[in-house]
């Protein structure tokens, strides 16, 4: 049998693929093009330099050994780089560098004798929008700072392992440092004061704050381009990675896996990630369970509800920065009356000041309630899938685990159904998400339920009393 750079590739790939996880050999190894044979030595095309170093950095090791076994002790690997042009034109250009200085167009070689020795510092051609001329502009608003991030027993924990980080970012057990809670109770805040704290420090350190819609956003444009690897390179150059509501990676395989390559990177060479997610680690759905152990790994910190007198001491402080002056009992009642998060609590004191400052109006207590009632009345309150099944079960007397389990009995279907339709109507979750936590459906039996409670309503006197009563029960 002939031996070919095909054939001798082909037995190295077996070696390989008993070695190593599926994933990596999907990402690492699949796109790896055999081109020549010549003694000992094997030619073989990889998409970047990039990819090149990555293989050098990471499967040296295998490869040797795979390559040994195949061709003997004075094997060695070329990798020909397809080098991508960056400057619009869509057809890869490629360029070889021999020894000698002559100009021929076709593509680099780099003799790698199974050894890790190349050193030659790379320019990333991944360009982030509002990101000007690739220097790395943070995204963070300076406004939100430690100084106005006032600690309280609901956030004490976070705000503490946030400024831990902040002053050794890489190098405390807070890596990643997760911080969780609802909507309105300083999540992004903390994360951006963070960044701002570090970059104040360590003006040379790279730090960059991206929503996780934004990231998704950039990689499937990346995946169009067929920039993925720059995409990767691109991120893991960052010193700190603070990524916002990463919940919305939910479902978004793709995504997941790019992030997972980029999160082993940063972690591995010392470098901060910061997240924050609407809910803990152990309750995301639709996460695959690869990211989500790393997501444990260092702190997930929560955000509560501010208590009372935190309350207070926000109000305070939002009229002080304002040079407003107010009398304690209208912000203790401001502070009485909205419990939900600091967002709602800013407003209503914001709302207040516009309507004494527009109607020249003096601050009362009266002119405080008429703006609480109406601020609390427009305001909408956040309504998560759990809230929903538990109301639906209490509508029903009937267990949040029998409402999600597999009988077929028609009162506890309906429930269920009931329950998915307003998952829908009240979330932004997709449909797999919501099937997910209702029972572990699929997308159809939620769209089918949504369906089957719009035709009920229609039908079925009794059934559309159900959804009129719990739309009052969950309406905003």
């Amino acid at each position: 049998m002939q031996v070919t750079a095909e054939s001798v590739w082909g037995e190295c790939l077996k070696f390989v693929k008993d070695n190593i996880q599926p994933q990596a050999y999907k990402t690492w190894f699949e796109p790896i093009v055999p081109v020549k044979l010549n003694s000992k030595v094997l030619s073989i095309q990889v998409p970047s330099k990039f990819f090149y170093e990555w293989l050098e950095e990471h499967y040296v090791k295998i490869l040797k050994v795979a390559l040994t076994k195949e061709l003997g002790e004075q094997a060695r690997l070329v990798y020909i780089i397809k080098m991508e042009n960056t400057f619009g034109n869509k057809s890869p250009f490629t360029e070889k560098i021999p020894s000698e200085n002559r100009s021929s167009i076709k593509s680099q070689e780099v003799d790698a004798p199974l050894r890790n020795n190349y050193s030659s510092e790379l320019k990333n051609p991944f360009i982030i929008p509002g990101i000007r001329n690739l220097k790395i502009e943070s995204q963070l608003n300076a406004s939100y700072n430690f100084d106005n991030f006032l600690e309280g027993e609901s956030n004490r924990l976070a705000r503490s392992a946030g400024i831990a980080v902040a002053k050794k970012p890489g190098g405390t057990s807070f890596n990643p440092l997760l911080i969780f809670g609802g909507v309105g109770l300083g999540k992004t805040h903390l994360a951006h004061a963070i960044g701002v704290h570090v970059k104040e420090r360590s003006p040379e350190k790279t730090v960059l704050y991206i929503s996780a819609e934004k990231f998704t956003q950039q990689y499937i444009e990346a995946v169009k381009k067929n920039n993925r690897n720059d995409f990767i390179h691109f991120y893991q150059v960052i010193d700190i990675l603070i990524i916002d509501d990463v919940q919305f990676f939910s479902g978004k395989s793709g995504t997941q896996d790019v992030f997972f390559h980029i999160f082993n990177h940063l972690h591995q060479n010392g470098k901060q990630v910061i997240l924050t997610s609407d809910k803990a680690p152990v309750d995301m759905q639709d996460i695959e369970q690869r990211l989500l152990s790393r997501f444990k790994w260092g702190l997930s910190a929560e955000l509560q509800r501010p208590d009372f007198e935190t309350r207070v001491s926000i109000l305070r402080n939002k009229l002080y920065r304002d040079g407003v002056d107010i009398s304690d009992e209208i912000v203790e009642f401001v502070a009485k009356s909205i419990k939900s998060n600091v967002r709602e609590l800013e407003g209503a004191i914001i709302s207040l000041i516009a309507q004494s400052s527009f109607n020249k109006r003096e601050i009362t207590i009266e002119l405080a309630k008429q703006v609480v009632d109406k601020f609390v009345k427009n305001t909408k309150r956040e309504v998560s899938i759990d809230y929903i099944q538990k109301v639906v079960s209490e509508y029903f007397q009937m267990d949040v685990s029998t409402l999600q389990s597999k009988t077929r009995k028609r009162h506890i279907v309906q429930a269920r159904q009931l329950a998915m339709f307003f998952a829908k109507k009240f979330t932004k979750a997709s449909l797999a998400s919501i099937g997910s936590q209702i029972g572990q459906r699929d997308h159809a039996t939620v769209l089918h339920a949504c369906k089957t409670v719009d035709n009920l309503s229609f039908t079925d006197k009794q059934f559309r009393k159900y959804v009129e009563d719990l739309s009052k029960k969950l309406s905003i």
